[in-house]
């Protein structure tokens, strides 16, 4: 028996279609799901096309195409599918990410046309809770950014990011986007930090992505003078508990296997691993 497959940019008709997708993962899905939920599918809004792949007439899998390529609950045919229409429309992504089994076979697909990669994280454990820990006392001091503090949070921003990216977040457009993004974080009162008495940031986290199911925690930085403080651990729980208090029941995040302080501060707040991401860098 022929089972008919196709792939195909997704439309704004096609919104339920998407989101019921996207909410069989909510938290290895948060990322995009929070995009569609404000953006939509409009490629113009979303930032990027969201492509379907259809089995038998019915949307089974999608792939976000951005700044991110980021395959979604995507099954081995499909990502094969993905991949076709990505080689065809050339890299125009700074990375692919996404749940590592299905992101791998896509970069194995992808590498003899897009490779070499700047960069590949083939483990990044995603952690997850729903409850403050028992034994830790969140930092008091830990609390949101008010938003004339944009020039307090950036450097320590672009710290973060271009110790964990391995670039700088300025290059290219002097960092219009990034600060952009920074500024929305802030705007929207997810964006959290301890300063020392001096008005410098000591410690910084935001939560990246927000849905009504979770939220993902991103940008976890400790100012490098102050590492191996016992920072780290109180800092995630003043952040965990605005999270849950505030933006949704589950929080998650994602680490690289070999930041071995990071994880165990993770898991000294409760956190557990649930599965894993994969990140290949351009």
């Amino acid at each position: 028996m022929l089972t008919q497959t196709t792939t195909r940019v997704l439309e704004p008709s096609d919104l339920d279609a998407a989101l019921a997708v996207l909410d069989r993962e909510p938290v290895a899905n948060a990322f995009v799901t929070a995009r569609v939920q404000v953006a939509g599918l409009d490629p113009w809004r979303l930032g990027g096309e969201m492509w379907g792949w259809y089995e038998d007439g019915m949307l089974a899998s999608l792939c976000y195409a951005g700044a991110n390529l980021v395959p979604i609950c995507a099954t081995p045919r499909a990502v094969r599918g993905f991949a076709d229409r990505a080689r065809r429309a050339g890299r125009r992504c700074s990375s692919i990410v996404g749940p590592a089994t299905s992101t791998a076979q896509l970069w194995r697909l992808l590498e003899p046309s897009w490779g070499p990669a700047r960069e590949i994280r083939s483990q990044q454990p995603l952690m997850v809770t729903d409850r403050l820990p028992d034994d830790i006392v969140p930092d008091p001091y830990v609390r949101r950014v008010r938003k004339d503090e944009m020039e307090t949070i950036m450097p320590a921003c672009v710290a973060m990011f271009t110790e964990e990216v391995g670039v700088s977040p300025l290059a290219g457009d002097g960092g219009l986007l990034y600060q952009a993004r920074v500024a929305e974080l802030v705007g929207a009162g997810r964006s959290f930090a301890r300063l020392d008495e001096d008005g410098k940031v000591v410690f910084k986290a935001e939560i990246g992505a927000a849905t009504s199911q979770a939220c993902q925690v991103q940008g976890v930085w400790v100012a490098p003078e102050y590492r191996g403080r016992g920072l780290a651990a109180p800092g995630m729980a003043a952040v965990l508990r605005y999270a849950l208090a505030d933006v949704a029941p589950v929080v998650s995040l994602y680490v690289n296997d070999f930041n071995t302080a990071a994880r165990a501060a993770y898991r000294r707040v409760g956190f557990k691993e649930v599965g894993a991401f994969m990140s290949v860098l351009f």
